[in-house]
């Protein structure tokens, strides 16, 4: 009889997918250690096949097009609409067909450690990723929904493989004459979306994490732009920085 040690060594050793083949062994085994075992592998293994699942839920609408023969899909979202300082940045992400990566999700539900991870292997996976942004002095001048939209069609420009299909998390992008579907929280329900989501996250936080060494006293490497109350005190005792956006910061000093 195997120990109790040697057992859980055994079950740490082996590939997820087959953790209800390895306990089917100890089920008849009364040692309250492996009986604990088992019960703990066993909801390893249930919370798997949740996330399978939520990963497979979110390929859905990926499938709809596959099956009319459409297999270049670019999800598509953007970051930084809501910040006072700094770019808004859109991401297009065309994954391989039937792509699925573990772990991916809207990226405001992720950690900050967990996106970096992801976005490494989405452009690892990706059969192309096309990232736009447009500047704090472009979105004073034209206003946010334009500049967002800007930066969309950037994005899909930067393509390097013309994509037929385009996912957009819930947004219509105008002047661009590739099909497209908006979808509302596309985020959260397509996997393609939220690949894009990521690595538009993760490249305005790397930007935002540079300009903070240039423009100290704003907190920038903690609220990446958004209006936290050391961003606040930063623009009351420095005045704005040559990145702020001063259409959004009218009422910092009332």
């Amino acid at each position: 009889m195997r120990s109790i040690a040697e057992v859980k060594q055994e079950l740490l050793s082996i590939n997820i997918a087959d953790i209800p083949s390895a306990l089917e062994k100890y089920r008849d085994d009364t040692r309250a250690g492996i009986i604990s075992l088992v019960k703990s592998y066993d909801k390893k293994y249930d919370a798997y096949l949740k996330e399978m699942q939520r990963l497979d839920n979110m390929l859905e609408y990926e499938r709809t097009y596959y099956k009319k023969g459409i297999k270049l899909i670019a999800g598509i979202d953007e970051v930084g609409r809501g910040p006072l300082a700094g770019p808004v940045v859109a991401a297009a992400v065309i994954l391989p067909e039937n792509c699925v990566i573990d772990g991916l999700n809207d990226s405001k539900k992720l950690s900050p450690k967990k996106r970096e991870e992801l976005f490494d292997i989405i452009m690892d996976k990706a059969v192309a990723v096309g990232i736009g942004a447009v500047d704090n002095r472009v979105i004073d001048r034209i206003n946010i929904l334009q500049a967002t939209y800007k930066a969309m069609q950037a994005a899909v420009s930067e393509l390097k493989t013309a994509p037929q299909q385009l996912l957009v998390d819930a947004v219509t992008i105008p002047d661009i004459s590739i099909p497209q579907e908006a979808i509302v929280k596309g985020d959260a329900k397509s996997l393609s979306i939220a690949a894009a989501s990521v690595v538009a996250k993760v490249t305005r936080d790397r930007y935002m994490l540079q300009v903070a060494q240039v423009y100290r006293g704003y907190d920038f490497e903690n609220n990446m732009g958004y209006g936290t109350p050391k961003h606040y005190e930063g623009i009351r005792n420095l005045g704005f920085s040559a990145i702020h956006r001063q259409s959004f910061c009218k009422d910092v000093f009332k």
